[in-house]
């Protein structure tokens, strides 16, 4: 069984359809059921859609509380961006962008590992080429995108020796509707960048592990 956050679109809803395709069962999670449902629909075996808000850490356990079996896979992709000079942020927009991704990243991370630290279960943590470097007219997201760094490498020193692997995942340059989201709809033209299903395939190729050994960290970025 695999477990995927912000399944409702992009990334996400791609590799629902790529892991689905492949005969796995899954466990599709975001805010909105009626989105997780059409992605639900257009796939074949076993799916369950569970909505909920994952900056509440109440929805978050109770999204683990409710898996049927220990997930082989857990892929967190949600998140969400903003785009803009700094000036133009007002608190509101800087603790969204917070929320939506370094927080929701952190109470994922947290059950997963408390839960499942000694087991053997691939924690896969979807970030941004923006945790990787410094990007004019994306300050805050930028800064978000490298806690969500920040956390996956400090958590991957924790579970040194665990059964549990991390791997951080950082792509950049996806044609997805994240970019025609309010905020960041006129900060670039999207429209040669790859598709959400080229880059769920080559992260899927790369979360391949052997008996002794697996790929940490995962670029994506587009030609």
């Amino acid at each position: 069984m695999i477990l995927i956050t912000g399944a409702g679109s992009g990334l996400g809803a791609a590799l629902a359809q790529l892991y689905s395709a492949q005969g796995e069962s899954l466990v599709l999670v975001g805010r909105s059921g009626a989105k997780l449902e059409a992605v639900a629909a257009s796939l074949a075996g076993e799916v369950i859609c569970h909505p909920a808000d994952l900056t509440c850490e109440v929805q978050v356990a109770g999204l683990f509380d409710e898996l049927p079996q220990v997930p082989e896979k857990i892929i967190h992709c949600a998140g969400s961006g903003d785009f803009g000079a700094l000036s133009q942020f007002d608190e509101s927009r800087i603790r969204r962008l917070m929320d939506n991704n370094l927080l929701t990243a952190a109470l994922v991370a947290k059950e997963a590992v408390a839960r499942y630290a000694e087991q053997a279960v691939q924690l896969v943590m979807v970030a941004s080429t923006a945790a990787q470097k410094g990007k004019a007219n994306e300050a805050v997201y930028c800064a978000v995108k490298w806690g969500v760094k920040g956390l996956v490498e400090s958590l991957r020193a924790e579970l040194k020796g665990a059964a549990m692997t991390l791997v951080g995942v950082y792509p950049g340059g996806m044609d997805t509707p994240f970019w025609r989201q309010q905020g960041c709809d006129s900060h670039v033209d999207a429209s040669g960048f790859m598709s959400a299903m080229e880059a769920a395939a080559m992260l899927a190729q790369g979360l391949i592990a052997s008996e002794h050994g697996y790929i940490s960290e995962l670029t994506l970025i587009r030609r």
